[in-house]
C-alpha cells in the first residue's frame, strides 16, 4: 500500500527546517541611491537581494520579508546610524549576520557594536567588490551554521523531552486511558505535527479507545477508514506517505482531501509480536524525514508499547 520504513527517503524536511533554499535572503541598507543600486548589483546573481533606503523602512522591510541570512548596512544614515539599526534586529533575528560598512571615522561606534555581538564584520569605504563578496559569501556560511546548530539543538530538546515523557507516564500512570493523550501531545510536539492520534488495537481491530492531540483543537478520526492505516495493522510495519497530493493511491481518498492532512505516517505499536495499538502522526504539508528521525520513532514507539503493556498489567492486577 504504501513505503515501509525501509523505503523511505533518508532526507531533511522542511518543518524541521533546514533546507536551504535556492537563494539565502540578504538585505541591504544605504541611503544613497547609488550605493543600494551597486550592493543590489553586486549580489543579485547569488542571493535574492531586499534593499531599503534607511534603518527605519529597513525594519519594516524585516517586518514583511521575516529573517534574512545576511544584513549589510551603511553605517552614517539620517535618523538611525546603521549600528543602531542592526541593534534592533537583534532580539528578533539572533541567526542573522550583520555587516556593516562604513568611514574610518566610525570606528568607536564600530567597537562598541562589535563587542555587543551586533556586527560579524566591518567593510570600510570605499569597499573592494571582490572582498566584499568573500566577505558575505562567507557570512552565509556562518548562517548556514547557526542555522544548523539551532536545528539540532531544538531536535536533541524535543527528542529528550519526548523520551522524558514516554518513561515518566510509564512508571507514574494510574489508568491505560491516562496514558494515551500526553503520549500523544509528546510525540506531536517532537515532529511538529498538525495531529497525532494513539488509538488501541484488538484482534487486528481498532477500538474506541484513544488519545489525541491536535494544534486546531479538535479532531476528525478517520483512522479505521485509512488504508495506511489498515495496512499498517496488517503488515505490523511504519507506513507512510509523506505527500499525499502526488500519491496516486489517495486520489479517491476523501478523508485527506477534507482534513487537508498531506502527509501521514502510520506507526505499529507492538509489544512481544503483539500489536496494541497504532499511532498516527499528520501534518498539514509535504514532508521528508532523517535518518535520525526514524530511528527516534522506532526507539520512542518500543517505549510506548512497553508504558501501554504496564498499564495494562496495572488494570489486569485490580
Amino acid at each position: 500500500m504504501a513505503d515501509t520504513i525501509s523505503d523511505i527517503q533518508m532526507t531533511h524536511r522542511p518543518m524541521a527546517t533546514l533546507e536551504r533554499p535556492k537563494k539565502l535572503k540578504i538585505l541591504v541598507v544605504d541611503d544613497e541611491p547609488d550605493n543600494l543600486d551597486l550592493l543590489y548589483r553586486t549580489f543579485r546573481r547569488d542571493f535574492n537581494v531586499l534593499k531599503a533606503d534607511s534603518g527605519i523602512n529597513a525594519l519594516e522591510v524585516l517586518a514583511v520579508e521575516g529573517e534574512v541570512a545576511v544584513i549589510i548596512s551603511d553605517q552614517r544614515m539620517p535618523e538611525m546610524k546603521g549600528t543602531e539599526f542592526l541593534s534592533k534586529t537583534v532580539p528578533q533575528f539572533p541567526d542573522t549576520v550583520r555587516i556593516i560598512l562604513t568611514g574610518f571615522t566610525d570606528i568607536e561606534d564600530l567597537v562598541e557594536a562589535i563587542n555587543a555581538g551586533q556586527v560579524y564584520k566591518y567593510i570600510t569605504k570605499p569597499w573592494d567588490p571582490g572582498e566584499l563578496k568573500a566577505v558575505v559569501q562567507r557570512a552565509a556560511e556562518t548562517y548556514d551554521l547557526l542555522k544548523q546548530r539551532t536545528e539540532e539543538l531544538r531536535r536533541a530538546n524535543a527528542q529528550m523531552s519526548l523520551l522524558t515523557v514516554l518513561v515518566q507516564v510509564t512508571q507514574a500512570s494510574q489508568s491505560l486511558e491516562a496514558t494515551l493523550t500526553p503520549i500523544a501531545t509528546a510525540f506531536n510536539d517532537s515532529f511538529a505535527a498538525d495531529t497525532c492520534i494513539l488509538q488501541l488495537v484488538e484482534g487486528k481491530a481498532l477500538t474506541a479507545t484513544q488519545g489525541f492531540y491536535c494544534s486546531e483543537g479538535t479532531v476528525q478520526n478517520w483512522l479505521e477508514q485509512d488504508p495506511l492505516t489498515q495496512e499498517a495493522i496488517a503488515t505490523g510495519q511504519i507506513q507512510v506517505s509523506l505527500n499525499i497530493p502526488k500519491d496516486a493511491k489517495f486520489a479517491n481518498v476523501a478523508h485527506y482531501q477534507h482534513s487537508g492532512i498531506q502527509a501521514h505516517l502510520v506507526i505499529p505499536v507492538t509489544y512481544r509480536e503483539q500489536m496494541l495499538g497504532v499511532l498516527s502522526l499528520q501534518w498539514k504539508q509535504s514532508i521528508s524525514l532523517r535518518e535520525d528521525e526514524l530511528n527516534l520513532i522506532h526507539l520512542s514507539a518500543q517505549l510506548v508499547a512497553i508504558a501501554l503493556a504496564s498499564s495494562l498489567c496495572l488494570e489486569t492486577k485490580v
